[in-house]
């Protein structure tokens, strides 16, 4: 039994890392999310905060739920990118061991996690900090985690957790819940239930549009696999997460896996559900496959829709471009494809490009000029282009999401402009991101989206919660376009996925391991 005020500490490291992708750097989690000490429980009461969710959501269920005392160290949170610099890494490292050792002895932790992560030289960062949270607090501390369901899993960091909380849905719309959710098993854990995990694996890697969680008759087999796990929850069974994991990470930790937390100190009926539900995704899964559409149809769909005004509007996903992936959020390709055809009454969102945004704001709102993009940028795929453009508005960047994943939470576009390509607009920004919420476009103007009739996002999936407004599912085209989060994996050169996988290798054969 703890004392009657637990003593809990918060920490935080999220980024989702593409080994395909430019080294992330310190940078990068300095202009997204990186908080020490007492800042971190501030912004995480602020109406807006900052932060994943789920962190906001965990101190607002323990205020709730009665007394406790946080005690936050640091927060490191970016887009998603290539692997952690080392030297940055190690900073965190030390500062979150440090911090936990400073503040001994704790009642429990709580780390704000993703799961996906890289750092250069370690492809376990993730099971690293779990395991130096451990070693530290002693065996019997509860360490709840919350993480992203394209987490890819280490035993390590199984063996090393008390309470496993992964999202459930996709596009990721229920964060804040997963936090809540954690703080419930927090409080049952502090109440004296001891916990364990048990974790197994299943050779699919899918890739990431396959894995949407949305119900409906035309649902996916991820969805199934979710659905199916939160009706084995109950009695020893705590919680059930099936992650999908991270296809781009190229670690020997992919494939899709489901962790399962116990009461007490039998695994017996978690590893029987763990099995239960690897079983039935190895069953399904041709199901995890996915067709895209070509760039010359896409394309045409959207002149079509811009020419007839009758019929429904269009999105177009440049998934092979997703900063939500890695992604560099500058490709040309369906931009310069959309310009040759005459495409009219197009909205694209967002171009990821500081040099020609500050060019932009240097000029000011109504000038005419020549918009080069990717003048700076070396990553192969982001090749430069230019086209005359005028600039229409202009934004200092900073917003407040309205939908879906981002909604009620504060972000920052950066310096930001909306350019007119002679009918396609294109919205240029500093601080890379994906397009997922309407407010990154509507910061321009409140009724840009009732004008367009053809939306393009770089983005894979998250966009369909933001954007569901905007159109129905069967009109939303997925283009298969070249890019670092290109769908189809037999793009890439792949070094560290375990093989064979599937469908990657279509004549992967499956053991299920001993109960």
């Amino acid at each position: 039994m703890t004392a009657s005020v637990p003593r809990i500490a918060l920490l935080g490291f999220a980024i989702e890392c593409n080994r395909f992708a430019p080294v992330a750097t310190r940078e990068d989690f300095e202009s997204d999310v990186d908080l020490s000490g007492e800042a971190i429980v501030k912004d995480a009461r602020l109406p807006a905060s900052m932060m994943l969710p789920d962190l906001p959501g965990f101190v607002a269920e323990m205020d709730r739920t009665g007394a406790w005392m946080p005690i936050p160290l640091r927060v490191a949170q970016a887009q998603p990118g290539g692997a952690v610099d080392a030297a940055y890494f190690a900073e965190l490292m030390s500062d979150f061991e440090a911090g936990l050792r400073r503040n001994l002895p704790l009642d429990a932790v709580y780390v704000s996690s993703h799961g996906a992560a890289l750092a250069v030289g370690n492809d376990d960062p993730d099971g690293e900090i779990y395991a130096m949270i451990r070693r530290v607090v002693g065996p019997d501390v509860p360490v709840i985690g919350v993480f992203d369901l394209h987490a890819n899993v280490s035993q390590r960091l199984v063996d090393s957790i008390s309470v496993y909380v992964g999202y459930r849905e996709n596009p990721h719309t229920d964060i804040r819940e997963r936090g809540i959710e954690a703080a419930r098993h927090m409080r049952e854990a502090l109440g004296g239930t001891k916990t364990r995990c048990t974790m197994v694996k299943t050779p699919i890697v899918s890739p990431p549009i396959s894995l949407l969680t949305a119900t409906g008759p035309n649902q996916g087999p991820y969805a199934d696999l979710i659905q199916y796990g939160q009706t084995r929850v109950g009695g020893p069974v705590m919680n059930v997460s099936v992650m999908a994991g991270f296809a781009f990470a190229d670690s020997a930790l992919n494939g899709l896996c489901t962790i399962v937390t116990v009461r007490g100190p039998d695994v017996t009926p978690g590893r029987a559900v763990a099995l239960e539900i690897g079983t039935r995704a190895w069953s399904m899964r041709e199901r995890f496959k996915r067709t895209m559409t070509s760039l010359d149809a896409a394309v045409r769909r959207a002149v079509e829709i811009g020419l007839d005004p009758s019929k429904p509007k269009l999105i177009l996903a440049d998934c092979a471009d997703n900063p939500g992936g890695g992604g560099r959020g500058n490709t040309m390709y369906l931009l310069k494809a959309l310009k040759a055809a005459g495409a009219q009454h197009v909205l694209f969102g967002l171009i990821n490009d500081p040099a020609l945004a500050a060019e932009a704001h240097r000029l000011g709102e109504g000038a005419r000029f020549r918009a080069r993009f990717n003048t700076t940028e070396s990553q192969s795929f982001s090749q430069p282009w230019e086209a005359d453009a005028t600039v229409v508005k202009l934004h200092d960047g900073p917003f407040v999401g309205r939908r879906g994943l981002i909604r009620g939470v504060a972000s920052d576009l950066g310096p930001a402009a909306l350019l007119d390509l002679g009918g396609i607009r294109v919205a240029v920004i500093t601080l890379r991101q994906q397009c997922l919420d309407p407010m990154q476009l509507e910061v321009f103007d409140p009724e840009i989206l009732l004008h367009a009739r053809t939306l393009c996002v770089k983005s894979r999936g998250h966009f369909r919660a933001g954007f569901d407004q905007f159109t129905t599912p069967e009109n939303i085209i997925e283009v298969d376009n070249p890019g670092l989060t290109s769908p189809n994996l037999a793009n890439f050169d792949w070094t560290r996925l375990p093989r064979p996988v599937y469908p990657l290798d279509e004549d992967a054969i499956w053991t299920v391991p001993n109960a």
